[in-house]
């Protein structure tokens, strides 16, 4: 089986991102965003999907955390878009329930070629610290629309605005890790999903 491994630069007025991914990584993260609350959301991606993330960013955070956030989210989703090809073995579907303590997140992802999320979040507090939890709905909208993929994210129970936020970013890697598992059957069923499947 190929690598499936890629590189992603993007450069715009209000940000300079790298993005290297490893979908078949064993966890490993390296990340300097200058953002500590998604560094620490970043880590559970990586951690918990086994996938090697590197991520460098500079961005205009003298006026917000907004450019930076989003603009990483493009960046990862082209880059898994990259890393994936043509998908062909892929289980393509994936779904995670992760709890933390009171908070309970279910994921599900489909590769499926077409962008979309749905976000079912109401945090119990508007910030993490400095973070501004709304810019997780910006993340993913990067995302998917640049790793072309379908989304569901829905925050079953949580009164922590940080687990509530925990929990969400673990149970993306997990469905992730499924989603990409690569599976001879699969293969066999659906040879790739470059059409509308």
């Amino acid at each position: 089986m190929a690598e499936r491994k890629a590189q992603v630069t993007r450069n715009t007025l209000e940000t300079q991102i790298t993005v290297a991914v490893n979908l078949d990584g064993t966890g490993q993260l390296d990340v300097d965003t200058g953002v500590p609350f998604l560094d620490h959301m970043l880590d559970q991606i990586a951690r918990h999907g086994l996938i090697d993330l590197e991520i460098s960013a500079i961005g205009d955070l003298h006026i917000d955390d907004h450019h930076t956030v989003e603009d990483i989210g493009i960046t990862l989703g082209q880059a898994f878009k990259q890393a994936v090809g043509d998908k062909k073995g892929i289980r393509r579907y994936g779904h995670a329930y992760v709890p933390l303590d009171e908070a309970l997140t279910r994921v599900v992802i489909d590769f499926s070629g077409r962008p979309g999320l749905e976000m079912n979040v109401d945090f119990t507090r508007g910030r993490v610290g400095n973070f501004d939890v709304d810019l997780f709905s910006e993340f993913f909208h990067g995302f998917v629309n640049h790793g072309m993929v379908t989304l569901h994210i829905d925050n079953l129970k949580g009164k922590n605005t940080h687990h509530q936020a925990e929990t969400i970013f673990k149970a993306f890697g997990r469905a992730m890790r499924m989603a990409l598992e690569v599976d001879q059957r699969a293969a066999d069923i659906m040879p790739s999903t470059k059409g509308c499947l």
